[in-house]
């Protein structure tokens, strides 16, 4: 029995990991746009001042918020409301991401100085390090970057030809 439940807990924070692995993909430009915003100045002035504990405190508020998410995404689309489920999933988790990566990357320091923080991030790198070493992981992550670019290259064509269309257009 005891073996059994391991295997269920594994996977179950296998699945946990890739979510968020995901959607990190889909957060991270949010979170560096984010990142350079100016009046977010202040306020990331205030989070450097604040001492590791309460640097922790602040941290764990949009995990504990925003963390019940899932399991209410997957109660809205197993009752029938598919997408408004994927919709609150989708919007939840980046907004969690988001925040959770900016705060993380302003007070890295303090925290990683908090020896039970320490010890979970390092199980937490551990555990995505195993995660993208499968080579699943890594087709994926050379199709999503095929993808990025193709639609770049689309965007990019579209632009100028709107450009050579109005150029054009004033000359004509």
């Amino acid at each position: 029995m005891s073996r059994i439940l391991k295997s269920v807990a594994f996977m179950l924070a296998a699945i946990y990991l890739l979510v968020d692995a995901v959607f990190m993909t889909i957060a991270r430009p949010f979170a560096n746009g984010i990142a350079g915003h100016k009046l977010l100045g202040s306020l990331r002035v205030r989070i450097t001042s604040l001492g590791p504990y309460p640097t922790l405190a602040l941290f764990a508020v949009p995990l504990i918020v925003l963390e019940p998410v899932k399991p209410v995404a997957a109660y809205l689309a197993g009752t029938g409301h598919i997408t408004i489920g994927v919709t609150v999933l989708v919007v939840g988790e980046v907004l969690k991401l988001v925040i959770v990566e900016r705060l993380f990357s302003i007070s890295r320091h303090k925290l990683i100085s908090i020896p039970a923080f320490a010890w979970t991030y390092a199980r937490y790198v551990q555990a995505s390090g195993w995660l993208t070493s499968f080579e699943a992981w890594q087709a994926a992550r050379r199709w999503t970057r095929l993808a990025r670019h193709a639609v770049r290259s689309s965007v990019g064509e579209v632009r100028a030809f709107r450009g050579f269309k109005r150029a054009s257009c004033q000359h004509g």
